[in-house]
């Protein structure tokens, strides 16, 4: 995890790849609508100027198909990034080509050429050697701050550094040194919360945790299969039967390692998903002890006690990672638990923990909450995050050169 970052090189008067990862949410008339991706590499980007390098910036939008849907198109980043860079950003209307080379050439130091999406070609994704040698010549270097993609092989990370040298942007670093160092050394109480709907998302995550850490939480609807491969009746609750006997293996292996588990003691049930149309006016919630969940009511969030449990739990601990929220935290109704772990996330940060979010829903759930800025650090990465913590080697990571 020693990897050389971009001040271990000299970049002025050089042409500099930049691998980001600026896959943004847009509404219908392409306005962005969470800037976060574009607002966390400014470091690198405004670091890399004010040493004199002119940037050649890659990445993609969404899933396009060969078609090359207009939507996806980088076009729609250029006004707000020369917003946020406070200069005129260019834009190639590919990322390989005539076109491209020429502009790329033509960069004088403190200027940026954004490239169009990396995924209207199907060799990026194929990591073909042609294609990222055709990137690679548009740079002296390559930057790779896209900790989103690390773990995908594609041709933009994975590729182009056989042909140039390849360090780390300042956003990349932080995430490699938040979480692949912490879970190489961890401070100890070590707490791991893992939530979201399904036990079949997060087996990776969940089996490598009880490796690591001293106390695992294990909240959200995953809980439920948890709770149903105990003997515990679950009425409606979502739940994965055919992963009972993995649960109970997940449990086996906690106790074995000593690795205390803290599960549900009550649920908010309600009689209807919330989504449901008749929920306005038919829709009835209740608070019942985990054991009591009857038929026609599904679990949607973790009650007080639970909540209480999670909190104690998360006591003194001085290494947090929370992965998934504890309940549909969308809907206000059941945001009461995710909003209670964020809230005991945030104390255990002030407290002297290392505290670290990851994963779509979990970032979602903790903006919701208002605390982001109690983290001592958010992962930009979704699946990145997942499989980071799940210890699988991450082909964009390895790639980067090391020290």
């Amino acid at each position: 995890m020693d990897k050389k970052t971009i001040k271990d090189i000299d970049v002025k008067g050089k042409k500099v790849f930049v691998r980001v990862d600026y896959n943004v949410p847009f509404d219908e008339n392409q306005n962005i609508t969470n800037d976060t991706r574009m607002v966390r590499t400014l470091p690198t980007l405004n670091y890399l100027l004010d040493h004199g390098a002119a940037l050649v910036l890659a990445c993609h939008i969404g899933r396009p198909t060969e078609a090359r849907e207009p939507q996806f198109s980088t076009k729609h980043l250029v006004k707000h990034l020369s917003e946020l860079l406070k200069r005129d950003v260019q834009w190639a209307s590919d990322c390989v080509g005539p076109e491209a080379e020429e502009k790329a050439k033509a960069l004088k130091p403190g200027e940026v050429l954004l490239l169009e999406n990396l995924r209207y070609h199907k060799e990026e994704k194929k990591n073909d050697p042609e294609f990222a040698k055709q990137l690679a010549s548009l740079a002296d270097v390559a930057v790779d701050d896209a900790f989103g993609v690390s773990h995908r092989a594609h041709a933009s990370n994975a590729g182009v550094p056989k042909y140039l040298e390849t360090v780390a942007g300042f956003l990349m670093e932080k995430e490699i040194n938040y979480i692949g160092k912490t879970l190489e050394n961890p401070q100890r109480p070590f707490v791991a919360i893992i939530g979201g709907a399904k036990v079949s998302d997060k087996i990776g995550v969940i089996s490598n945790m009880i490796d690591k850490v001293d106390t695992i939480i294990i909240g959200g609807g995953m809980a439920h299969t948890f709770d149903a491969a105990k003997g515990l009746p679950i009425g409606d609750s979502l739940c994965e039967p055919d992963k009972y006997d993995l649960a109970r293996e997940l449990l086996k292996k906690a106790e074995d390692k000593g690795v205390k588990v803290v599960l549900p003691l009550d649920l908010k049930v309600a009689n209807m998903f919330p989504a449901d149309k008749k929920y306005a006016t038919e829709g009835k919630t209740k608070i019942v002890d985990v054991d009591k969940v009857e038929d026609g009511w599904d679990a949607l969030d973790s009650g007080p006690k639970t909540s209480e449990a999670y909190t104690k739990a998360l006591e003194g601990a001085k290494t947090v990672i929370w992965n998934g929220p504890m309940g549909v935290f969308e809907y206000d109704d059941f945001a009461g638990g995710t909003l209670a772990v964020a809230k005991a996330v945030a104390k255990a940060t002030e407290n002297g923990a290392i505290s670290i979010v990851g994963g779509g829903d979990s970032v979602a759930a903790l903006k919701k909450t208002g605390l982001t800025d109690k983290i001592s650090h958010v992962s930009t990465g979704g699946g990145a995050t997942l499989e980071f913590l799940e210890g699988k080697e991450m082909p964009g990571i390895a790639a980067i050169a090391d020290k």
